[in-house]
């Protein structure tokens, strides 16, 4: 096992880690929803979470890896947090996604149908969106707040993080903002979060595994 993930491991789902920061974290949050929802904006309020469940699906993956290798998560988060729900994923990194379908959705044209350099739009941001996530990682990496063990994930390449980590985050979020009924959405968002809910039920009530 890693050092990084013993640290990890130290400070997992400890409730002495708290600091008062959350309590804003979700307000924001809360917040960021609410105004969506006041507007009827059902287009942001479901990318939103169609973003959010699919980084859960990710960490809850990321996390069994840990268990199976028994030597090291793709990716852990051992520094210091307010709450370690899982071995990469903190509370403000949770928070953090949970919001980012909306600010991403915000991006987007009215049209989309639109073209930017020849690409239909919706393809072009989840690209260029996902290259800045991409970017922003290897930054927390060098700051030592994201660790990677493994060599095919890392500064070196960076090509899984785009194509696992990011990009399908996107095209899912996107394709559920342009789903023409909000029961569609509704359906859609349902589906992530059923087999988010289930892994966890399983890998983590059920077997202790995460």
């Amino acid at each position: 096992m890693t050092e990084s993930s013993r640290q990890a491991l130290a400070i997992l789902r400890d409730p002495t880690q708290f600091q008062w920061h959350v309590i804003p974290l979700l307000a924001l949050t809360v917040y960021v929803y609410a105004v969506e929802v006041e507007r009827r904006n059902w287009n942001l309020v479901f990318a939103g979470l169609a973003f959010w469940g699919m980084d859960w699906f990710n960490e809850l993956w990321n996390a069994l890896v840990f268990h199976v290798s028994g030597h090291a998560a793709v990716w852990s988060a051992p520094g210091r947090t307010a709450f370690l729900i899982l071995i990469g994923l903190n509370i403000e990194i949770c928070f953090m996604f949970a919001i980012s379908g909306i600010v991403w959705g915000k991006l987007l044209p009215r049209d989309p149908g639109l073209r930017i350099l020849g690409v239909p739009n919706r393809w072009f941001f989840a690209v260029v969106n996902s290259i800045f996530c991409v970017l922003v990682e290897i930054f927390l990496n060098h700051a030592d707040a994201l660790i990677w063990e493994y060599p095919w994930w890392g500064r070196g390449a960076p090509w899984l993080i785009f194509g696992l980590g990011y990009f399908p985050f996107f095209v899912v979020s996107y394709w559920v903002h342009d789903l023409t009924t909000v029961r569609a959405k509704v359906r859609a968002v349902s589906v992530i979060y059923a087999v988010d809910l289930a892994a966890a039920a399983v890998f983590g009530v059920g077997l202790g595994w995460i």
